[in-house]
């Protein structure tokens, strides 16, 4: 064989090689996980992920929203169980605010390979979203009213902006005082029995400028709950006025999964 087709010959099999070498790179570098469940918490419904869904969604990620009734605890259990069942593989589960007691109650599900607590409550067993609540004094500018008759607790009209969403405009703050969940008081001092965050990874945000889960109750529990913390300068909707920066936690979380 003459030489230059030796070295052509030769020349091919370098390309191949690194052409493998390149696909072992890339594959290295993609998520583990694909899937994303999101569950919102109380005052709100799960249309306040959109961000976070359109940024993960173009990423190739299967991101589904749960639609809690926030009629007890049990309830947004079984809605969440019922979501994971139908995912095709292991996922990354998402809670925010009170949502934080729904996943770590369904936290144990097969399915659930890492829990992202989004300024919310990470609860260990025997512990309520009130008891965490109570640790501290309120901020002024929280707005959550006395239940009603029937138990069912509202967020004042005149704090919603302050309270929950300052860096949200007013007029989409308005719509979600207007469009808030009827939540009731129970699901808020149920005690979870289960705290899945000891044997699965978990992953902390602090929002920083929250009013309605005090950002040091947030870094306690979190602490506490041996998560890996962020911090992002936000109000409690953190996830509505940065949803780039909570998608990247998301996003963080399915590659560091092995």
């Amino acid at each position: 064989m003459k030489k230059t087709s030796i070295l052509k010959s030769f020349g091919s099999i370098l390309s191949i090689f690194f052409m493998l070498l390149g696909g072992i790179s890339v594959s290295a570098q993609s998520p583990m996980i694909k899937n994303v469940v999101l569950v919102h918490g109380a005052f709100v419904d799960g249309s306040g992920y959109r961000g976070v869904y359109d940024i993960l969604s173009k990423k190739g990620y299967n991101v589904t929203v749960v639609q809690n009734p926030l009629s007890s605890l049990e309830d947004d259990v079984e809605a969440t169980k019922a979501a994971l069942d139908r995912q095709d593989g292991p996922a990354i589960l998402v809670g925010h605010s009170y949502g934080g007691s729904v996943i770590t109650e369904v936290g144990d599900h097969p399915k659930v390979a890492a829990l992202v607590y989004l300024a919310a409550f990470q609860l260990d067993e025997g512990e309520s979203a009130l008891d965490w609540a109570k640790t501290e004094p309120g901020s002024p500018k929280n707005g959550i009213l006395p239940a009603d008759e029937k138990g069912i607790l509202y967020y004042d009209k005149e704090k919603f902006h302050d309270g929950f969403a300052a860096d949200v405009p007013k007029a989409q703050t308005d719509f979600m005082y207007a469009s808030q969940g009827r939540f009731a008081a129970a699901a808020l001092a149920a005690k979870v029995t289960k705290a899945p965050w000891k044997t699965k990874p978990s992953y902390g945000i602090v929002a920083t400028q929250d009013e309605a889960i005090l950002p040091s109750i947030q870094r306690k529990m979190y602490k506490k709950g041996n998560a890996k913390i962020t911090e992002i300068k936000g109000s409690h909707a953190v996830f509505i006025s940065h949803p780039q920066e909570v998608a990247d936690v998301i996003i963080r979380a399915s590659k560091e999964i092995k």
